[in-house]
């Protein structure tokens, strides 16, 4: 018979201290500089957190900064319209299938035979945004949104409006996105009002802890550890972690999957979270970013925290967070 594996709350907190000590000073990558404002940030901050079933969360380095979510947000629109509309029919409305190609990609569309994809994209979020409740009106789609971003959060996460500004300006290529998607019928609700709550949505500040707790509520199934709130039924958690599995890391994914085997979701901002079911959810914080938009340091942190404690999902293995000291 197996038995879990036991994993120590002194272990996991000193991987988390190992991981930034070790990272801290990488000058890996570099800010999304075609956002003016994500240009700015300051490249030097970092931070990691993670967040247990029993709510209690660790972390190091620069985890109560507010940072732009970006694209992270798209996981919540995803499981938004999983809620109200269920799996079927949001594979039948946008699909669920990596494109293998850069996050922002038109060619992306036509090759899928105008189907957005998946809700993970650019092109299939705005898509997921354009189906959230209630369809035409904006304030009230808008406060669904924000509404459930800081359910699964555990907190309010408010808008950085000189970020939102700055996107609204630079968004041209999402705009082109959102027509092509009209002309294929492939968008749900009225364009413009699709992209500026997509650009919205990604504009929002959020710190590394609390998007450590929304991994958790995904790693909890939907229950919020935090908050002790059930967000989402317990039969969508399977979808958003499929989800991210198959293109949270954009191009990378399968690289990603192969090699750290968490299912992680990344952002432009620099923020990376990661959800290990029924053991951690984890983020990481770091604004320089790759070519594919992941954070360079956010993504090594997680990669040697996997590493130095044994954890993949494929591994089989059951495994729990103790409370202890290492031996």
């Amino acid at each position: 018979m197996n038995r879990d594996r036991r994993i120590t709350r002194e272990e996991l907190k000193n991987a988390i201290h190992e991981a930034y000590i070790s990272l801290k000073d990488n000058k890996g990558g570099r800010n999304a500089d075609y956002i003016p404002y994500l240009a700015n940030v300051d490249s030097n901050l970092f931070g990691i957190s993670v967040c247990l079933p029993n709510g209690e969360i660790l972390s190091a380095g620069d985890c109560d900064y507010r940072f732009g979510i970006e694209s992270i947000s798209k996981v919540a629109t995803a499981i938004l319209i999983l809620r109200d509309y269920g799996g079927e029919t949001v594979m039948k409305m946008i699909g669920a299938d990596a494109t293998g190609m850069p996050f922002n990609s038109i060619l992306a569309i036509l090759l899928e035979n105008d189907h957005p994809s998946t809700p993970l994209v650019n092109a299939g979020a705005i898509s997921a945004v354009s189906m959230v409740r209630p369809v035409g009106n904006s304030r009230g789609k808008w406060e669904a949104i924000k509404s459930y971003i800081a359910e699964l959060c555990g907190s309010e996460t408010p808008l950085i409006e000189e970020l939102y500004n700055s996107e609204s300006e630079s968004n041209h290529r999402n705009r082109s996105i959102a027509w092509l998607l009209k002309s294929y019928n492939r968008i749900y609700d009225e364009p413009e009002i699709a992209l500026d709550l997509y650009t919205r949505q990604c504009s929002l500040g959020v710190t590394a802890k609390q998007l450590s707790i929304m991994a958790a509520t995904i790693a909890c199934g939907g229950y919020n550890p935090v908050t002790k709130r059930e967000v989402f039924p317990k039969r969508q958690s399977a979808k958003a972690v499929s989800l991210m599995a198959t293109v949270g890391m954009y191009e990378h994914t399968g690289d990603w999957m192969f090699s750290v085997g968490i299912p992680a979701k990344s952002g432009v901002g620099g923020g990376i979270i990661g959800v290990l079911p029924g053991i951690f959810g984890i983020a990481a914080f770091a604004p320089p970013i790759d070519k594919a938009g992941n954070s360079v340091k956010a993504q090594l942190a997680i990669r040697q925290i996997m590493e130095r404690l044994n954890l993949n999902i494929f591994s089989g293995e059951r495994v729990v967070v103790v409370d202890g000291k290492s031996s």
